[in-house]
């Protein structure tokens, strides 16, 4: 055969396997495919961002169930200092026990007593305001323009949607269920979600998350600790004072000054006005007694509690505290305030962490460039 007889033909490309040709999603130009990836970073971040307020309730019922978690653990250590040789397990069940015992007599001997009580207040604040606008006028103070029914009772109702969201918190069963739940199982086995959690991060980064979580923790457990140590005192003192002048309603007002002392710098403010206002409906003596109790009972707090707890824990301004309360309480609602502390607690301690990791990072970097 001639070379005529059995010519050479191209070899077409396999179309089937589609190796060599290009696909919808392939771009040429470099410049457009970086400003495509930078592009697709930002919809996912936006895309996460819609998906946690979409889940923002469920996200701040596990970030509770971690927050109480670190409060039962913190419990048990303080049982381990003293009874070291009990196993973790029954730490944790006397620690759950006691709180169980606790909720059982409040409601038990006290909760009779605490709602006849709160069935009188707003009575009392009422008969208060009425008294306030008289005196005002007088004095002299002109009312014309101003309200003070109307601005009084704004406050007072968003006083009484504290008071009764507090109350929703604690004996709302879902929330609170699904709270106590995951806190139980945060608190038994910690490691193995802390290692879960881990394994999701890059392997470098692993050690890292490890020493941010465990000072995570302390601090948690450390807050928490000031937090309910500060509410105790604030309660029984206030209680045990009220009650020893006879000031009416004395149990239900330690027991609110208790409970809003979990949210620090609107729980007292607020627990304080109610204070006064009960205490001026029996004289001004009276009145002024509350005063003084409430000065006395947060100066303590402020000065020996709140400093004493702050040096282990992460120190946290004020401002930044109460900024993010009402963050957090526009958001999230009082679920987001109660917890505005712990999560700000926690990011600062993550910011921190990442400050060190990355000043570690550059001095290494200085240091290999120095020639030996």
């Amino acid at each position: 055969m001639t070379e005529m007889e059995n010519p050479v033909l191209p070899v077409a490309p396999d179309r089937r396997s589609g190796a060599s040709a290009a696909g919808p999603a392939d771009i040429a130009d470099d410049l457009i495919r970086q400003e495509a990836k930078k592009a697709a970073v930002w919809l996912g971040v936006a895309g996460l961002f819609a998906l946690a307020v979409l889940l923002a309730q469920p996200i701040m019922v596990i970030i509770g169930g971690i927050v109480f978690g670190a409060m039962i653990d913190g419990g048990q250590r303080l049982i381990a200092r003293v009874a070291p040789f009990l196993p973790r397990g029954i730490r944790i069940m006397l620690v759950l026990l006691g709180a169980l015992g606790f909720l059982i007599w409040l409601v038990t001997f006290a909760g009779g007593q605490i709602a006849a009580q709160a069935a009188m207040l707003p009575e009392v604040i009422q008969t208060q305001l009425a008294r306030l606008t008289v005196w005002a006028q007088s004095h002299g103070i002109g009312l014309e323009d101003i309200n003070l029914q109307q601005i009084a009772s704004q406050v007072l109702g968003s006083v009484g949607q504290v008071t009764r969201a507090l109350g929703g918190i604690f004996g709302g069963f879902t929330t609170g269920f699904l709270i106590f739940i995951l806190a139980i199982y945060f608190v038994l086995e910690p490691d193995l979600y802390r290692r879960g959690f881990a394994w999701m991060l890059p392997e470098d980064r692993r050690d890292h998350f490890e020493g941010t979580a465990q000072r995570m923790g302390k601090s948690l457990r450390m807050l928490l600790f000031g937090r309910i140590l500060g509410m105790v005192v604030e309660g029984v003192a206030t209680w045990a004072l009220l009650a020893w002048w006879g000031v009416p309603m004395a149990a239900l007002l330690g027991m609110l000054t208790g409970l809003l002392a979990f949210l620090p710098n609107i729980g007292a403010p607020i627990s304080g006005l109610l204070m006064i206002m009960v205490g001026f409906s029996g004289g001004t003596e009276m009145g002024l007694f509350c005063i003084a109790v409430y000065v006395v009972v947060q100066t303590v707090d402020g000065n020996i509690i709140v400093p004493m707890v702050a040096k282990r824990t992460a120190d946290l301004a004020p401002a930044l505290v109460l900024g993010a309360q009402l963050m957090f309480g526009l958001l999230f609602g009082i679920l987001g305030l109660m917890l505005a502390d712990p999560i700000v607690a926690m990011i600062k301690i993550a910011l921190e962490r990442q400050a060190e990791r990355n000043r570690a990072n550059r001095d290494e970097h200085a240091a290999g460039q120095v020639p030996a």
